[in-house]
């Protein structure tokens, strides 16, 4: 496996976006879906054999799993291997046990078997793809994840990917929206219509030949096979432009092949302080990993006392703002400082000091529909034990890390209905959490510029600080280039947008202390 060399470069000015398959391109379950195929289809075969008076032969995945099943819907897998052996079974139904000798009844026995051993041994995620999806978002291109699997779910949140991508397609969507299996390409023109890019602008990233197929089917830009076994030429023959290895042998045009430590804002300090000679100054941060450590759940990401010392102090000399994905009351909840300006659901819904009259207009025109939404889910999902709809002004979370996560796929079938109903509205993804927000191209870096214009900063005579530690945060940074100082706080350096780093909260409390006698000279 090759790290750190280039064989695959995409020229962000040619794409938009990237559209990755989940099993064998960002995670390794494609060997547990492989052999959780194997071991029903050996159990199926050899009572075959015996009733038939034939000799067994079992289910080989280096062919007839690469062949007949890899990328495709699990009933389509079904019927596509036992189609080669010359095999029919009856179609039967959904509530078909799991084992009986049907389509539906052969799929639910797999399907059981996997999620036994997601559960049991959780899923290996493939780390290069933390370090591409960074790149990726640095320069600006979108992001999706596709999947025939309807546990993508409960794959995504197992490795504590599900916040990477602005959208997912899986077999629950496809159910939904009776999108056909590999090699059509329909899954991926579904993610590339959400993400509101042409498919000759958008890049495929796939490890299966049914995968390759649809790409090249869907007339997508560029096609990548990921060949992780060395076997890149059924790839190449099949539809992929390029193949490669691993994540790690991609990059961005622009990128270097190793990511370069950025200089320490502590360290050039000086240097940042003689470009905001003469100007007034304004401070913007995300919450989450920036002024607090990141925590196992939400609800314990709390800020210090001395961190709210500092950032207080900072707000008495110059404007200081937090936008955060979380929801506003949430957020100044969390901070409890009354000086300063908020911006919650990443900024949909601001907030600010008493006196200061802000008016925010962005997204208004969705809360009719956000009403709707809610009463419907309320209604479909309130007897699920364990599964709680939150209202946010401007997005609805369902969360479902409570739930039993053989009831996941159902809670996301009637997400998907509602969104569907409502076309106002999309589905995002968070930690064991769907959410339906307002179906509108916004981001950090789109608020951070509106709250500039809102609070009257966004003039040449203002220099804007923004700090964050997030993908999310890179569209703040980009944002900012030419007009003020992006600061990524991070434990190891990686593509970025920003133009100085820190290392952690401590640091960004030190930061925030060195600039307060700075701001208190400048105001």
């Amino acid at each position: 496996m090759a790290h750190g060399k280039t064989a695959c470069t995409i020229p962000a000015a040619v794409y938009d976006a990237v559209i990755f398959d989940l099993d064998g391109v960002v995670t390794d379950t494609a060997s547990v879906h492989a052999a959780a195929w194997k071991r029903m289809f050996d159990d199926f075969l050899s009572r075959y054999a015996t009733r038939q008076g034939v000799p067994f032969q079992p289910f080989e995945i280096d062919t007839d799993y690469r062949l007949y099943v890899d990328g495709k819907p699990r009933l389509d897998g079904v019927r596509s291997f036992l189609g080669s052996r010359g095999i029919e079974l009856p179609e039967g139904w959904p509530e078909d046990p799991a084992g009986a000798e049907t389509i539906h009844g052969l799929g639910k026995r797999k399907n059981a078997d996997f999620l036994k051993q997601i559960r049991e041994q959780g899923a290996q995620v493939y780390r290069s793809i933390v370090d591409l999806i960074r790149s990726i978002k640095k320069h600006g291109l979108k992001t999706a994840v596709i999947s025939s699997s309807k546990s993508c779910a409960m794959i995504l949140d197992s490795v504590n990917l599900s916040d990477l991508f602005d959208v997912r397609v899986d077999g629950v969507d496809s159910e939904i929206l009776g999108i056909p299996g590999k090699p059509a390409p329909d899954i991926f023109l579904e993610a590339a219509r959400q993400l509101k890019v042409k498919p000759e602008r958008a890049v495929v990233v796939e490890d299966a030949i049914s995968g390759v197929q649809a790409g090249r089917a869907g007339k997508f830009g560029l096609v990548i096979g990921i060949a992780r076994t060395g076997e890149r030429e059924p790839l190449l023959a099949n539809g992929a432009h390029v193949a490669v290895s691993d994540l790690s042998e991609i990059c961005v045009a622009g990128d270097p092949e190793k990511a370069q430590p950025l200089p320490s804002a502590l360290e050039r300090f000086e240097e940042i302080s003689r470009r905001a000679g003469g100007k007034r100054i304004a401070v913007f941060l995300d919450y989450d990993g920036t002024l607090t450590p990141i925590v196992e759940t939400p609800d314990r990401a709390v800020m210090h006392e001395d961190m709210r010392e500092a950032v207080m102090e900072l707000s008495r000399h110059c404007p200081v703002g937090i936008i955060s994905g979380r929801d506003l009351k949430d957020v100044q909840d969390k901070v409890r400082i009354d000086s300063i300006v908020y911006a919650g659901s990443h900024g949909f819904d601001i907030a600010g000091p008493r006196g200061l009259q802000i008016e925010n207009t962005v997204g208004e025109e969705f809360l009719p529909v956000l009403d709707k939404a809610e009463k419907e889910l309320s209604r479909k999902l309130g007897s699920i034990q364990g599964l709680l709809v939150e209202r946010k002004k401007f997005a609805i979370a369902i969360h479902y890390r409570l739930v039993d996560p053989g009831r996941v796929e159902g809670v996301e079938k009637v997400v998907d209905e509602v969104a569907g109903g409502h076309p106002e509205l999309r589905k995002a993804y968070g930690k064991k959490i769907f959410e339906l927000q307002p179906n509108m191209d916004w981001h950090k870096g789109k608020a951070l510029l509106a709250l500039l214009r809102t609070l009257k900063l966004d003039g040449e005579d203002v220099l804007p600080f923004y700090i964050g530690d997030d993908v999310t945060d890179e569209d703040a940074f980009r944002a900012l280039k030419g007009r003020g100082i992006g600061i990524v706080v991070w434990d190891k350096p990686y593509e970025t947008a920003a133009a100085y780093s820190l290392k952690n909260p401590d640091e960004v409390r030190e930061f925030l202390l060195q600039l307060i006698p700075f701001c208190r000279r400048s105001s």
